[in-house]
């Protein structure tokens, strides 16, 4: 599963992007890039495919990410709010502004670990 969005921003220049590979060893995926407007449909999806494959730990690998817009941390809410019980995303090395829209909006949802490990 190697996904890329690309958006243009300009003549000849290249939009945001958002890179996302499985995971070696661990249900997840590694993810690079910025998820924002441009690339929403590409985070969305990944998040709805973990919802689907009902592992119980699914691992979003984000120390390659740059940017995680407010509703890309809602759309992580809502994915995590759709899990069943015992289930969670655990959230490696995200990115500091994701973190604390997190923190802020959703303080105490279980089903969201973030790990800076």
């Amino acid at each position: 599963m190697g996904t890329h969005q690309r958006t243009p921003s300009g003549p000849g220049t290249p939009g945001p992007v958002l890179t996302v590979r499985p995971l070696d060893g661990r249900t997840g995926v590694r993810a690079a890039g910025e998820v924002g407007l441009a690339t929403r449909a590409v985070w969305e999806n990944v998040l709805d495919r973990a919802v689907r494959e009902g592992d119980a730990v699914y691992c979003l690998e984000l120390s390659a990410v740059t940017f995680v817009d407010v509703a890309g941390a809602g759309a992580l809410a809502a994915a995590a709010g759709r899990l069943g019980d015992g289930r969670r995303f655990v959230v490696h090395r995200p990115p500091q502004a994701l973190r604390r829209v997190l923190e802020l909006f959703w303080p105490d949802l279980p089903t969201i670990e973030v790990s800076m490990s």
